[in-house]
This record gives C-alpha cells, structure tokens and sequence, in this order.
C-alpha cells in the first residue's frame, strides 16, 4: 500500500491496521533511497542541556494535534497544541436520593453501598455490619413500684393527622398524653328532626286521659237481688272516681 498523507482522517477513529500500513510505506519509501558514498566525517555538536516545554496551546474540537520541535543551541525547545474534547451531553437533573433498603451485615464484614440511577432519581443499597454481642452486664438495682397508669390529657387533632402518645414515668405512676385525629366531616343528607320539646311533649299529652291505676276495683260482689239504693249509690260512686282519675 503507498503511502497516503490524508490518511488517518481527522477525528476518525483508530485503525491499527491503517496506522501499521501508512508506517510500512514510510519504511518501504526510506529503503527505496538510494545510499549515497560515505561523507566526512562531521565535528562534534554541542550536547543537549535538556528538553524545554515552551507552551502548550488549547485548539478548537476537532483539529489535529501539532507540536513544534527547536533548537537553541543547548536545550530542545517544545511548542505543543492540543486540541480540547468534544461537548459532553448534559446528564438528566437529580431530582431526589432515595434509599431502597439497608441489610444488616455480619460483624466485622466490611460496610456496602450500591447505587444507581433510574433517570432522576439516585437510588441507593446500603450493607450495614452489626456489632459484635457485648458481655453480659451485671444485675440492676429493683426499680421503683408500679403504682398506677394515669391519662394526663386526650387531645382531639384535624382529620388525617397521625395519632400521639407521649409516655412517662413519675416515680411511681406511668403517665399518657394521648393525640387522636377526629374523622372527616360527613356528607350525608340531613336526617329526620331528633327527640321532640317539651312544648310538643305537653301538647300531645293534654289530649290523653291520666292513668287509673289509683282507682281500686269492686272485688266483693253484691248480695241483694235486685240491687239496692245503697248498691246503685256505691256504683255511682265508683264510677265518678274512675272519670275524675281519668281526667287532665
């Protein structure tokens, strides 16, 4: 294959094969040089003091790489320019970190984390190790009696808010503090008008008749035949007692 200066292409991607054909047909262009007769010998050069960066210069995306190579009669002088990358796709925003769970380890295993992105959020795994048992504490002192618990207070919260309780301990009593959130507002229909007043009580009673409870029976039966004046005169009696009983 000859040699191709155009060749590797600006910003192509590297083809060994390419790369090892253009330098084989630069070998292949050297060999083909005729040798020419032996010269003189030449003096010594001046021996090189070092290598000097002179600058290094920031090219536009896309262009080839340069360096430039002088003498000074001591040092080698460089001058490269080196192009910048491409613009990076800007990333999704992280819209929150969340925890997906933490596993409890084995002591002395080493702590974990996992993460990963599900295109906003960063989600993460974490491996927690647990600490070894501890020994055996000596026996507490007796605590003091449990006389009672005791509710201090009941307060009514809004609808949808969590319930409370606050515990403590007086000495001697456990003490409540209790929270409980009310049910929502209903929304049914108004319903039937409920138990009635006592004007409406008296008013529907003042067309009634009393009880006659208090109103003895004729348990002994009459002896004459045909009754008497006096046996007419108990029945008249009698039923005068029942009407007025009756009556409001």
């Amino acid at each position: 294959m000859p040699f191709d200066p155009t060749l590797p292409a600006n910003n192509a991607p590297n083809s060994s094969a390419q790369m090892r054909a253009q330098l084989q047909s630069i070998v292949d262009l050297i060999s083909s040089i005729p040798q020419g007769a032996p010269g003189q010998n030449g003096s010594d050069g001046t021996s090189v003091t070092g290598a000097i960066i002179d600058g290094t210069n920031t090219l536009d995306a896309g262009n080839p790489a340069e360096a430039s190579v002088s003498w000074d009669g001591a040092n080698v002088r460089f001058t490269f320019g080196i192009p910048r990358g491409q613009d990076g796709v800007s990333s999704p925003p992280i819209t929150s970190f969340l925890v997906d769970g933490v596993d409890t380890l084995a002591p002395g295993e080493p702590a974990t984390v996992n993460a990963s992105f599900d295109g906003s959020a960063v989600r993460l795994l974490f491996g927690i190790p647990r600490g070894n048992d501890g020994t055996n504490g000596t026996n507490g002192g007796p605590g003091p009696p449990f006389a009672a618990a005791v509710v201090d207070s009941v307060t009514t919260l809004n609808p949808g808010a969590d319930a409370t309780v606050v515990v403590s301990f007086d000495g001697s009593n456990v003490r409540f503090q209790f929270g409980i959130p009310r049910g929502n507002d209903g929304s049914g229909s108004q319903g039937p008008p409920g138990e009635v007043t006592n004007a409406q009580l008296s008013s529907a009673i003042a067309g009634t008749s009393n009880l006659s409870n208090a109103v003895a029976t004729l348990d002994t039966p009459f002896a004459n035949d045909p009754p008497t004046l006096a046996d007419l005169e108990l029945m008249r009696a009698k039923m005068n007692e029942l009407i007025t009983a009756l009556r409001r």
